[in-house]
């Protein structure tokens, strides 16, 4: 049995670990879900442990492709099948990387924000190569490639996105986001992501790492950024001259969807690795 949720319009697929088979395998069991045509095209596959009182709430993501990934927008939807009261921070490790979680609104508009992971080796960094156009890149438990667009409308992503997420500049790919400033602290957005292989409706990492180069760039902390998708993302951050953060929040639009069985012809308990 899954949980359905979405963030940003972003939907992801969530188990609890003790309800799962010991057949369980994230990464098969991810491609088989999230195969558009044939499963649920879903965005990823979620596997959350019960929460520990003593401890961080510890949960694990595979994206499309069954590759184990952080995912800032899928664990914020997590937060809304765990129940933590308003206000409350969660501290939690999400595919290995340390965040903090915080439901701000519930009801019809519910709303989550995520802390990002900060520290050592998260920031912005030099570009790994020349571009025509302005650009920043950043990790953020994850590579994000921004670059400022005069018109994201008129971009091609699926000709202009997969050449920078493949180059050889980036060890192991980058997502790739086009940013197109639209007003004081706002901006629209566009993201390539991997793991996925194509656009989706909103990149949480990619936004997150987008505004903190806006910050950077502007000396304003607080951005509402549009994605693809109807539901816009709120940012905040304290940005440091190094390209470092602290208190990198996105907060966005969560819906609990459906809950699902899925099918016994997909196979799920019989797959291995």
């Amino acid at each position: 049995m899954f949980s359905i949720a979405s963030a940003s319009g972003n939907i992801f697929a969530f188990a609890w670990a003790g309800d799962l088979p010991d057949s369980f395998d994230g990464p098969s069991w991810a491609r088989i879900l999230c195969a558009k045509g044939s499963g649920l095209g879903l965005d990823g596959l979620f596997c959350l442990q019960a929460p520990n009182p003593d401890g961080p709430w510890v949960m694990d993501h595979w994206d499309a492709d069954g590759a184990f990934s952080f995912c800032s927008n899928g664990s914020r939807a997590a937060l809304a099948l765990q129940g933590a009261p308003d206000s409350e921070f969660v501290d939690a490790i999400s595919s290995g990387e340390s965040i903090r979680l915080r439901r701000f609104t519930t009801g019809p508009d519910l709303e989550i924000g995520i802390r990002m992971p900060e520290g050592p080796g998260f920031g912005l960094t030099t570009v790994p190569l020349h571009l025509k156009e302005p650009a920043a890149f950043g990790f953020v438990g994850n590579p994000q490639l921004v670059i400022e667009v005069a018109d994201v409308d008129s971009v091609d992503l699926a000709a202009y996105a997969p050449p920078l997420r493949h180059h050889p500049a980036f060890r192991g790919g980058t997502n790739v986001n086009i940013l197109q400033p639209t007003g004081r602290g706002m901006a629209r957005i566009r993201s390539w992501e991997r793991g996925v292989e194509g656009e989706t409706l909103c990149c949480g990492t990619g936004c997150a790492v987008a505004a903190a180069w806006m910050a950077q760039r502007t000396g304003l902390s607080s951005w509402q950024l549009k994605p693809t998708g109807a539901d816009p993302v709120e940012v905040s951050v304290e940005i440091k001259g190094d390209g470092s953060w602290r208190e990198l929040w996105l907060s966005g639009r969560v819906r609990i969807i459906a809950t699902v069985a899925p099918d016994a012809s997909l196979g799920l308990e019989a797959v291995t690795k």
